[in-house]
């Protein structure tokens, strides 16, 4: 939800001020690609690459259409194949699962850490020790359908990073693939001792997918998004399914995508990066405003845990609360935008009831998605907002 003219009340994002605080510069990209018809290609995608690869700590970042396009190139290009068996969470956006599907595995779940909201560990470990087997080609497979486990894909869920180290551990004992989805946590860090320090989303798996999406930390003006990896050959491959699995105009090594970035967007996502950092630490201080604030209301309150180990840059600011639907419609009656990320588990939608999941199977998951809202959070959200959205949020719960 986007509310950006209500100028009384709080709303839950707003794009219209950093765009107006930037048109000069968003106005010179497309004149630019206007005198030049440099619209697909064009030497801002390199120059955008470079920059975000940089960023991220990455040695490479390949430029794609969308975040779905980017987890489902990446998962393509690691080696996933039909029938295979992926594991992620229900507690995402559909688009993670959405991508394993159309690179024609099959998503499986495990639950996710009630403090964090991200993949719990400790039950990724105990899907991979019970749920799974060892079959007579030395390959991991699933023990109620035999399928092959190729891959995990842990989400970066509201812009925490999920606990990476055991996870990683955990795939190298299984060998298997580790596909970051950080499409909502730009900039986010995590301190691991498996890779010997602070790192940044998109830099710990074999690859990540980003989404630029106008809402996300960092967004394009339009649709966009982003593969980084450290692994050439994975880039290369990625470069090729973006482009119909083309090396060079024509001469197609693979059947590929029509999945590139466009120069346009690319030009603006440069634009924009360059205020990625101070807007993080904007979000970042908001947040820890807010959490300020209920501190003293832990019993009505609770408020997303950030690991100890980790560097959130609030994509979502979200708590949890018992009588949810009288809280937002309390907040609605102030004129005070909220969200809920997300109302369902992917495990119990329609699109997905050929899964055979059931409710009860994720409890963690399904609590969350019944107790979770989504307060204002953007860049320049201000002190005043704040303070009326929080005493909204205590208000309505005495």
């Amino acid at each position: 939800m986007i509310v950006t003219e209500n100028k009384n009340g709080v709303p839950f994002l707003d794009l219209v001020t950093p765009h107006v605080e930037l048109e000069d510069r968003l106005v010179a990209v497309l004149k630019g690609a206007l005198a030049t018809a440099a619209f697909v290609g064009s030497p801002s995608v390199d120059d955008f690459e470079r920059a975000y690869a940089a960023y991220c700590g990455s040695s490479y970042c390949i430029g794609v259409g969308s975040g779905t396009d980017a987890l489902r190139f990446a998962l393509l290009a690691v080696g996933v194949k039909e029938g295979d068996a992926v594991v992620t969470v229900s507690n995402t956006f559909i688009a993670t699962c959405e991508a394993i599907s159309q690179a024609g595995a099959v998503p499986v779940f495990v639950d996710v850490d009630e403090g964090t909201c991200n993949m719990d560990p400790q039950k990724l470990q105990e899907f991979l020790e019970s749920k799974c087997v060892i079959d007579a080609q030395d390959r991991l497979v699933t023990r109620s359908r035999g399928l092959h486990v190729t891959a995990i894909v842990p989400v970066h869920l509201f812009g925490q990073p999920a606990d990476m180290d055991p996870i990683l551990e955990l795939a190298e004992r299984y060998q298997l693939k580790v596909i970051e989805d950080a499409c909502q946590a730009h900039g986010a860090t995590y301190f691991s001792k498996r890779l010997g320090g602070w790192r940044k989303t998109g830099s710990m798996g074999h690859a990540a997918a980003f989404s630029f999406y106008p809402g996300k930390n960092l967004g394009a003006c339009g649709e966009a998004g982003a593969v980084t990896t450290n692994d050439e050959e994975l880039a290369c491959h990625i470069r090729m399914l973006r482009d119909h699995g083309q090396e060079q105009k024509y001469f197609h090594r693979v059947e590929g995508y029509n999945g590139r970035l466009d120069a346009l967007q690319a030009g603006f996502l440069g634009v924009k990066l360059a205020y990625l950092n101070q807007w993080n630490q904007q979000r970042r201080a908001a947040a820890q405003s807010y959490s300020n604030y209920f501190a003293s209301a832990v019993d009505r309150v609770r408020v997303i845990r950030e690991l100890p180990n980790a560097s959130s840059v609030y994509h979502l600011y979200v708590i949890c609360v018992s009588e949810r639907d009288r809280l937002r419609k309390h907040l609605a009656s102030l004129d005070i935008g909220t969200g809920i990320h997300y109302p369902m588990p992917l495990h119990l939608q329609e699109a997905y009831k050929r899964l055979g999941y059931q409710c009860g199977d994720f409890p963690v998951t399904e609590r969350l998605a019944s107790t979770i809202v989504s307060l204002p959070m953007f860049p320049q959200l201000q002190a005043e907002q704040q303070q009326r959205v929080s005493r909204a949020v205590l208000d309505s719960l005495g």
